[in-house]
């Protein structure tokens, strides 16, 4: 199924669609400021094993980030923050920046078992915010694969072209980007950028 959303004014109908295939374990597929990535809803243990698969991964294998709606949204999930990257987070986001940071017990369990990490995104797209502020709870992201021979796939159709039969949903709002998210990891008391994407680092650290 192929939803197309209004990037700048989501229509609450097609996001409660969207969101009902979520609640009902599903993975959809969604835009983001960067790449398009697959997605579920925190919690559902279902979606985030056949996510996994998708990535031919097992779920304490793969590297899911949780993407939230707001910074307050985001201390629900994570340890106390240090002041520094408080600020740091505050500067960057919402941006094209996935954040490594203490997980906090609220995480599942599943992400937990090897790394006590988590990956935070809140990206500047309408779409994830509408979705998450409907269902109530993050979205489980990762991105859509790409190989040296394969870029990321930037059309909603042509996403849904390779992977409408495997996911519940893609929801097209526009055309997605070359590049993925710059991650930065702030687990110890000095950020290290991990991968440098689309996010600008400059005068960020």
């Amino acid at each position: 199924m192929l939803i197309d959303i209004h990037p700048e004014t989501p229509e609450p109908r097609k996001v409660k669609q969207a969101v009902d295939l979520l609640k009902q374990d599903g993975v959809i597929v969604i835009p983001t400021d960067s790449v398009y990535s697959f997605a579920c809803a925190l919690g559902s243990s279902k979606a985030l094993d056949k996510m996994a698969r998708l990535r031919d991964l097992t779920p304490a294998e793969a590297n899911f980030s949780l993407i939230c709606k707001d910074l307050s949204q985001v201390s629900n999930y994570i340890a106390p923050l240090a002041q520094p990257t408080f600020k740091l987070m505050k500067r960057a986001l919402p941006g094209p920046f996935t954040f490594i940071l203490k997980a906090g017990v609220n995480v599942p369990r599943i992400f937990r078992k090897s790394k006590r990490e988590v990956g935070i995104r809140i990206p500047d797209h309408t779409i994830p915010s509408a979705l998450i502020e409907l269902l109530g709870v993050p979205l489980v992201v990762s991105s859509v694969p790409h190989d040296d021979t394969l870029e990321y796939m930037t059309d909603p159709g042509l996403v849904h072209e390779k992977y409408g039969r495997q996911v519940e949903a893609v929801i097209g709002g526009d055309l997605g980007n070359l590049e993925a998210s710059t991650v930065i990891d702030c687990t110890d008391e000095t950020p290290t950028v991990i991968r440098e994407g689309r996010g600008s680092i400059d005068g960020l650290i």
